[in-house]
């Protein structure tokens, strides 16, 4: 049984690998802003007013986690809006900025004493984040903030890697949640195809940028 911490826990794609774990026998943390009656009928531990943008919050939380063991450490939490060149809502770029990019880095940052040899730090990043890939330009702010937070997992996996801590990033697919008008597959197939891939790390593949169907991707 290994030990899995959640942000983003509530919905989506971070409840469904949640519930995957916890029916696989795994231990979960799941953090988030408000629990719903759907995540605490999973029976796990949950750990509420959790916002990643915000330092204070996530310094509660590694207290509260103080001396635990984190085997997996998933940044899930994330945001999106969709700004286009006419629409530049700059306080919505910089709270994805906020959010998809800082988050992941200060939740890390926050959590490592609970890391150790052979752990995992996962981050659900986007492929809208590939700067090879973009052939479509606009969603500025998303786009901005998953190529951001690709920067910070591969300078994570270059810190980390004396420490046998290995980092992917990883892209789920379009999935149908809210945050993407209920367009893709389903959370649940995402999120399974998501462990699949943190369950194949291993130090000699830290820092790479994964699809969750097992394609390498383009940075």
């Amino acid at each position: 049984m290994s030990t899995y911490l959640i942000t983003g826990a509530n919905r989506g794609i971070g409840f469904e690998m949640s519930r995957i774990l916890v029916g696989r026998g795994d231990k979960v943390i799941a953090a988030c802003r408000a629990a719903s009656s759907q995540l605490l009928g999973l029976g796990l531990e949950v750990l509420e007013n959790v916002d990643v943008s915000q330092p204070k919050s996530i310094k509660v939380m590694a207290n509260n986690l103080e001396g635990r063991s984190i085997d997996v450490l998933i940044n899930n939490a994330g945001i999106l809006s969709r700004e286009s060149l006419s629409d530049l809502d700059l306080s919505r770029i910089q709270g994805q900025f906020e959010v998809n990019t800082l988050g992941p880095l200060l939740v890390s940052q926050a959590l490592l004493p609970n890391l150790s040899t052979g752990s995992k730090l996962i981050i659900v990043t986007s492929r809208m984040g590939s700067v090879e890939d973009n052939t479509s330009g606009g969603m500025y702010g998303y786009r901005i903030s998953k190529a951001g937070v690709n920067m910070v997992g591969k300078s994570l996996a270059e810190d980390l890697r004396d420490q046998g801590i290995a980092v992917r990033l990883l892209h789920p697919g379009m999935v149908a949640t809210e945050m993407t008008g209920g367009n893709g597959i389903t959370p649940e197939e995402a999120a399974s195809g998501l462990l699949s891939r943190i369950d194949e790390l291993t130090i000699k593949t830290t820092g790479e940028f994964w699809h969750a169907n097992g394609e390498r991707l383009l940075w």
